[in-house]
Formats: C-alpha cells, structure tokens, sequence
C-alpha cells in the first residue's frame, strides 16, 4: 500500500521535475562565457570596434528579408508628429489585470515537495521571471502594430532589430537593479538567444548556422553600445535618431535620408525609445522582475496615459 502511494506522489511530481531539469539546463548554458557581456564590464570589452560595428553592419539578408523596401504599401497614414509626447508613467499591470501573471502558492505536502525540488529557488523565480519578461518583447516587437505605426516593412531585419531595440530598453532598465539585474538578465539573454536561433531557421538558414549566429551576435552588442552612447548626457539630441536610422531603417548603414516620411517615422521612434525607457526607469523591481508589465500598446485604441495619437 505505501508503495502504491509513494508510487502515486512520484507520477504526480513528475511534470514538475522535469520543468525543473530544464531550469537547470538553462543554468548550465547561462553559464557560458557569453552570458558574461552583459555586465558592465563586458560593455568595455566590445568597445570602439562594436560601435563601428553598429553604424556599418546590418543583418545579412535572408529569403524573408529580400524585399529592398521597407516601408509597406496601401498602409493608413498615421500621424507622427503628435505621438509618444506624453507625460512618462510606470508600465505595471494593473493588480487585477487578466494578463498580471503570479508565482503558484501552494501549500502542504505540495509546498514542501517543490521546495525540495528548488522551484522556490531564487535562480528558479529568476528563469521563470525571464521567459515572461522575453514574451512581453516579443509579444511588443511581433504584432503589425509596431509596423504600421513607424511604417516599417516586417522583414526578418525589421523585427530582428526592433527585438535588439527592446532588448536593450530592458537590459537598460535591470543595470539600475546592479548585480541582481545583471544576473537577471544573463537568463534574458539566454532565452532571446535561444529563440533567435530558431527565428534564424525559420526564416530558411539551416546551413553555417553557427556562423550566422556569430554575426548577429555582433550586430546584438554593436547596436546596444550605440543605443547606450546616444543616451549618455554628452551626447547630442539627434544622436539617438541617428543610430535607429541607422540600425532598423537603413539598408546599407548610410546617414539619415532627407526624405520627410522616414525623417517622422525615425523621429517618432526616437520619443518611443526616450519615453519608453523612462517608463520602464519608474516601474517598481517587483513588476520588473516579474515580468508583470507591457510596453507601450501602438494599437489603434484608447490607452490613456501611455500613448498620444
């Protein structure tokens, strides 16, 4: 009879330590040297040849990607010039929204059983956290909404960038968390690596994979170094637009076009990223770390306080 039991309890915990193996398997691999460049300290070691590398080097072109235009057709005009000025405030879900995910409370047996599994872990809560923070981007970076609003075509460029542009809001946001949030975010990045590898082979490059891995990677730390260096106080106000121009909207690397439309989609995106970064500086570590907020909504509906059309 206790063996029926016991035998009972192990097929019901099952599930759970198998999600556990893979939490642990994600730690192994965060333990890699790459995990390492988002430190401080890595930042200074990409230095000067990773900004060169974001002003010169763009995605390599793939069969999802090999439209030369950027910019859709027969798309309704929005209005830029009227967007993302309004007052900054804190990105949290509110505590009663449908969409507020919260750590499972169990208690007994049950409790006690994941304890010992180290589901209640701090590296555990942290992996967990990290999955719901990276559907937040994706879900802000794969919805048309972002590509009609700033008018941008959806190409395995676009959005690999635009991904890169989030990315970097968030990772922005975890440096004023120090050492917690850079531990924070090496599972971010793990888990962005992961399924960029898997968007690489979707979009039909299943041949030097490794190698097309490599030079995204570099595109990744050339383009958060540039976003950094257009945030410092010295820079100049137009160095932010300068380097989306040049990292999203450009096809070849070259300056800002003098065209009036992508001068307002570029300018509008500029505000977004200011606005969008200052949002994210007032939502609370809880939030933060938890992953219970959302970007910006670009729907074509009503969101008070978040976005002026």
């Amino acid at each position: 009879m206790v063996s029926f039991i016991f035998a009972r309890m192990l097929a019901r915990w099952g599930r759970a330590a198998s999600q556990l193996a893979a939490a642990a398997e994600l730690t192994r691999r965060v333990a890699a040297p790459r995990a390492a460049y988002l430190s401080d300290r890595s930042y200074s070691k990409v230095g000067t040849a990773a900004s060169a590398a974001a002003a010169t080097v763009t995605a390599p072109s793939t069969p999802a990607a090999s439209s030369p235009s950027k910019r859709p057709l027969n798309k309704p005009e929005v209005t830029l010039n009227v967007m993302f000025w309004s007052k900054a405030c804190p990105l949290a879900l509110p505590p009663n929204s449908p969409l507020r995910l919260e750590e499972p409370h169990y208690e007994g047996i049950k409790r006690v059983m994941l304890k010992l599994l180290l589901f209640y872990s701090k590296q555990s809560k942290s992996i967990r956290g990290a999955n719901v923070v990276y559907r937040r981007i994706i879900s802000q970076v794969d919805k048309p909404a972002i590509y009609d609003v700033f008018q941008l075509e959806k190409t395995f460029k676009t959005t690999f960038s635009l991904l890169i542009l989030h990315m970097w809001l968030f990772l922005r946001r975890l440096k004023e968390e120090g050492k917690e949030g850079v531990e924070f975010g090496q599972y971010l990045y793990e888990i962005y690596n992961h399924d960029l590898e898997l968007r690489v082979s979707k979009a039909g490059v299943n041949l030097l994979l490794t190698k097309w891995m490599k030079d995204l990677e570099k595109i990744f730390y050339g383009n958060i170094v540039a976003y950094d260096a257009a945030m410092t106080p010295e820079a100049k106000h137009d160095d932010l637009a300068n380097v989306i121009w040049r990292n999203i909207f450009s096809e070849d690397g070259s300056g800002l076009s003098n065209d009036a439309a992508a001068t307002a989609s570029v300018q509008a995106m500029a505000r977004y990223t200011r606005r969008e970064s200052t949002c994210l500086s007032l939502t609370g570590k809880e939030d933060i770390f938890s992953g219970n907020f959302m970007f910006t909504s670009l729907e074509n509906k009503p969101n008070p306080g978040k976005m002026t059309n």
